[in-house]
């Protein structure tokens, strides 16, 4: 399996993936509101292909973050439903967390699953001063550092990083 850096040339299989794991109805969550016509970063998003075929990927979206300013969203991490818990994931976190650091961001900001993401060093003690423009289960919201200190002054709301505000209906989904 080799992972690599996503190219245009995965986008139709990155969302095939992405509706397998996580189906339409993502789109109403509030963490996708944040991402809504928003590019994600090209330099960190990386795709596990196995035999060519696209597996696994990771994504990485810039936020804005009171008393911090821009940091990124990670998400979604989705890897193909037959080969879960084959260590993809895992890969995928790791060379994305590296290929960040290395590209001078100080902080990463995910909503997932606690017991998964404590792994990679992502803590819901770091989030607890900051909110989400919308529904959201905030047992779930967690942060990384990757320099020490850098969540230390994040407090208040998590937006777009182009300032748009984040539009959604109380009756959708929380993130």
């Amino acid at each position: 399996m080799d992972i690599m850096r996503e190219r245009p040339r995965h986008a139709a299989a990155i969302e095939d993936l992405v509706v397998d794991c996580f189906g339409e109805g993502r789109f109403g969550k509030t963490v996708y509101r944040l991402r809504d016509g928003v590019r994600p970063n090209n330099e960190l998003g990386l795709v596990a292909l196995e035999d060519g075929e696209l597996v696994g990927t990771l994504r990485f979206w810039p936020i804005h973050v009171d008393g911090i300013g821009e940091t990124i969203l990670l998400g979604p991490l989705a890897v193909a439903e037959g080969l879960r818990s084959s260590g993809i994931g895992s890969r995928l976190m790791r060379a994305g967390l590296s290929r960040a650091a290395a590209f001078g961001y100080r902080s990463v900001i995910l909503v997932g699953d606690e017991p998964y993401y404590r792994r990679f060093g992502f803590r819901r003690d770091l989030t607890l001063g900051l909110m989400l423009p919308g529904p959201v289960d905030y047992d779930r919201l967690l942060g990384l550092e990757l320099v020490p200190g850098a969540l230390a002054n994040a407090r208040g709301m998590i937006g777009r990083a182009d300032g748009l505000p984040v539009r959604y209906e109380m009756s959708e989904a929380v993130a």
